[in-house]
């Protein structure tokens, strides 16, 4: 089984930005909190947390909102 590891550093995601989650998650639960990094992984996977981490470093604006048909929406905000 192949392993996917992150694309940037626990470290460098926690110094650049704040993650903030809204919606449902998977067990039909609300969620409007601020998560960390096993947080946002613990929702929807590492796969799915690269591709999210890479359009909110390259995003040029103060706030990155990337909406997911799971009902489930993060914001990156720049710190």
């Amino acid at each position: 089984m192949k392993t996917i590891s992150l694309a940037y550093s626990t470290r460098e995601i926690n110094r650049n930005f704040r993650i903030k989650v809204s919606g449902v998650d998977g067990e039909g639960n609300k969620v409007h909190k601020l998560v960390g990094v096993s947080g946002a992984i613990a929702l929807i996977g590492v796969e799915m947390f690269n591709k999210l981490l890479k359009r909110a470093f390259n995003s040029v604006e103060d706030k990155c909102v990337c909406k997911l048909r799971r009902c489930i929406k993060f914001s990156f905000y720049i710190k």
